[in-house]
């Protein structure tokens, strides 16, 4: 190997010669963390450098070959070792980079193993690398059903609740990866798209063989009456003409009960009133506001008294809601 193109695997890792198995590898891993291509879509620069580092990782990590290599230097491959060019990755042969860093863990000795064949057929949609098409590359996908090892172990689902679940509080029993079965406590006041964490239930990590997390994302089922504007729930009040010129006191629903809100003489179809406290209960305690906008709904079957009257009335009447338009 010519001079120019000799490698120093030690500067590679940033590694000193005197540096034992442990701190090797542990310097690889953080390296491999960094620059894996899952952490840096399309950057070939990354790309480069994780294959450059893994390529030192395994010289470095061989007992055999860090022998021959630190005493034949840029020669090291002519003396028995691997052939030039010798650690070379064929990515058009894996079907995504998952099957490939899962093989290529397997071969360095400084990792074991791969992940639980009792992780796979899970039930959610986790999201892994993959490339539309074959070999290394591409962006993110879903895939349901498929637990590859990835370096973030921490997998995403979505658990959808009723309003009153989602209100109250519930226990679900979930299935993860068709076998195992849990139990997940879901605190009264979850919100669209808030995200519940479940420790140690998500996949397994193959570079430090831990367990991540499982986050469930919550998607709730729309509600007939009440809908959510951050915090705060809102809702539409259907009231009668006589009661928005006269004013009332009428029963309005709450996400909690029923309660007595009182309607100004006067009010204006789609003015808005706050119920404070009787909202989306808070995760440290109390609830949010319910907003109400007043709809002023005339009746669609007058009477034929109901109709006399109006018509009296518009006899009577003085205001004219027209008066302050523009004439042209």
């Amino acid at each position: 190997m010519p001079a120019a193109d000799f490698k120093d695997y030690y500067k590679i890792l940033g590694v000193s010669k005197s540096a034992n198995e442990t701190e090797v590898k542990r310097v690889f891993r953080k390296l491999a963390r960094k620059y894996h291509p899952d952490m840096n879509p399309g950057d070939k620069t990354a790309e480069a450098k994780f294959k450059e580092i893994s390529e030192a990782y395994e010289v470095l990590s061989d007992p055999d070959k860090r022998r021959k290599y630190d005493q034949f230097g840029q020669y090291w491959n002519q003396s028995g070792g691997a052939q030039p060019g010798g650690f070379d990755f064929d990515f058009g042969q894996y079907g995504s980079f998952d099957d490939f860093i899962s093989e290529l863990l397997g071969q360095f000795s400084g990792f074991g193993g791969s992940p639980s064949s009792n992780s796979k057929n899970t039930s959610y949609s986790y999201r892994t690398s993959t490339s539309s098409s074959p070999g290394f590359g591409g962006g993110f996908q879903d895939f349901s059903g498929f637990n590859a090892p990835s370096i973030s172990a921490d997998s995403e689902a979505e658990l959808r609740l009723t309003f009153t679940e989602a209100l109250q509080g519930v226990e679900k029993r979930l299935t993860i990866g068709g076998a195992e079965t849990i139990t997940v406590r879901i605190p009264a006041g979850a919100k669209p798209d808030s995200r519940i964490r479940v420790k140690g239930k998500g996949q397994i990590n193959p570079l430090t063989q831990s367990r991540g997390d499982l986050y469930l994302k919550v998607k709730l089922d729309s509600h007939p009456f009440f809908r959510f504007d951050k915090n705060n729930i809102l809702c539409d009040l259907p009231i009668a003409p006589d009661e928005a010129v006269l004013g009332a006191k009428i029963a309005v629903p709450t996400p909690t009960g029923t309660v007595s809100m009182n309607i100004p003489a006067g009010i204006k179809s789609g003015q808005a009133l706050r119920l404070r406290g009787k909202g989306w209960p808070q995760p440290k305690g109390g609830a949010s506001d319910l907003v109400v906008t007043v709809q002023i709904t005339p009746s669609p079957d007058l009477s034929q008294a109901e109709r006399e009257l109006y018509e009296k009335l518009s006899t009577l009447r003085r205001f004219d809601p027209r008066a302050n338009l523009p004439t042209h």
